[in-house]
């Protein structure tokens, strides 16, 4: 019995809580969509960008109303 509780019990904890993790890393990999290529000559310091998939189509939206 870990943590004074039943196996069954424990079991279907410890399984729920790794499905939470995976799905929410799966969530947080897909909206930031990560470049995983790597490249031959690394970038130098400040060259390096990521963009937010949710805001780069808002900045656009608010510049084209500005306009």
């Amino acid at each position: 019995m870990p943590a004074g509780v039943s196996w069954p019990r424990y079991l279907k904890t410890l399984g729920s809580s790794l499905l939470a993790m995976f799905a929410g890393a799966e969530v947080v990999h897909r909206y930031y969509r990560p470049d995983l290529s790597i490249p031959e000559i690394p970038p130098k310091p400040g060259e390096l960008k990521t963009e937010l998939l949710g805001l780069k189509s808002q900045v656009q939206t608010h510049n084209s109303e500005q306009h």
